[in-house]
């Protein structure tokens, strides 16, 4: 008998014993192959397999590349999807958290790259998860080139997961945003958001509870779709009409993905020191589940706008001249563009974002 052997029959664990199941994986595997097909791009031939991804750049058509990557995460919206049981979008925020952070620094993003973490591995939901991985990447317009999926019993119970996305993009050398010629007068054009995206979902889950409205019971705003499939509306992808407007007008001059921090946070990371953001809050539509939980949690107008996006999902800052071709093509493309404000000078007691009118809460 070989040492093998002698192991084998003095102790009869195994790995599945343990709580990990290597053919789950496996299974898992040949179940998300056809979705990563899907995402092939030039550069990217969508398969998975090896130890690493590839992408080829010249294939994808850059002369002289900077590469911009980004990574990020769904948040405790996870906790929604997996008390409703509806896996299949929170695949497209993690995308989209990612690849909106790539274009609006110019950048085209090219390929992403996923990790699933899980206490016990559940092969429909995590070709479900995956799927909306792979319909985040088709809107982005960038190749899944791999992942990771990590079956951990013990850091998480029952169907408890947490998603983690890292994307890689590139832009042209010279052409990365912010631009430098910013100044008075540009005008900040707001693409409206599909709802809450990503971001802000702690206190959004407070608030459910404070409401006493179940995830399964119609929306208080819209009797039409349950309060949970509201709230899981994922984020929206920009890419694809940014880079349109960008490449069509030459007259984009700064974008900012409103995220965790609202236009508040967001939009200072994009302005030069010498400038504001003038904001009419009047000029904003916000949608209906932001009343909701303005009113329902007893949230200020200002924590809301340093909390949420408020109905805008990026701002575009433009050159004053052309800022209605910009708006035209980001039409063209299906946005709803609001002109939310101007960029005036600042002086040293002013903040960099100022709010004028009130917010529709």
């Amino acid at each position: 008998m070989n040492d093998i052997d002698k192991a084998d029959a003095s102790n009869g664990l195994t790995y599945a014993d343990a709580g990990v199941d290597i053919d789950a994986g496996n299974a898992l595997v040949d179940a998300i192959k056809p979705l990563v097909r899907s995402t092939a791009r030039p550069g990217a031939d969508g398969a998975i397999g090896g130890f690493g991804g590839l992408f080829d750049l010249k294939a994808a058509g850059f002369s002289d590349p900077v590469l911009v990557a980004a990574n990020d995460g769904v948040g405790t919206k996870l906790k929604l999807a997996i008390d409703t049981g509806i896996h299949d979008t929170v695949g497209i925020d993690l995308v989209a958290m990612c690849v909106n952070d790539l274009v609006v620094q110019g950048a085209e993003p090219l390929f992403f790259l996923d990790y699933l973490a899980t206490g016990a591995l559940d092969v429909a939901q995590g070709t479900a998860i995956v799927d909306g991985i792979a319909e985040g990447c088709r809107r982005g317009g960038c190749a899944l080139i791999g992942g990771e999926t990590a079956e951990m019993p013990g850091m998480y119970a029952g169907g408890d997961y947490d998603l983690a996305g890292f994307a890689v993009g590139a832009a042209e050398r010279g052409t990365l945003l912010p631009r430098q010629d910013m100044k008075p007068g540009d005008v900040l054009l707001g693409l409206a958001s599909s709802g809450v995206h990503s971001n802000g979902f702690s206190l959004v889950r407070r608030i459910v509870e404070m409401s006493g409205t179940g995830l399964a019971d119609a929306a208080p705003f819209d009797a039409d779709r349950t309060l949970g499939a509201e709230l899981l509306e994922p984020t929206r992808i920009y890419v694809k009409p940014l880079l349109a407007a960008i490449r069509k007008t030459d007259a984009v001059r700064a974008l900012a993905h409103i995220t965790g921090g609202g236009l508040t946070e967001n939009l200072p990371r994009v302005l030069p020191e010498a400038l504001s953001a003038e904001i009419d809050l009047g000029a904003i539509t916000v949608p209906p589940v932001f009343c909701w939980l303005a009113s329902t949690g007893g949230v200020r107008a200002e924590e809301m706008l340093r909390t949420f996006n408020c109905g805008v999902g990026t701002v575009v800052v433009a050159d004053a001249d052309r800022a209605e071709a910009v708006a035209t093509a980001l039409a063209d493309e299906g946005e709803t563009v609001m002109e939310i404000g101007r960029l005036v000078p600042r002086d040293e007691a002013a903040t960099a974002v100022r709010y004028h009118g009130t917010l529709a809460l």
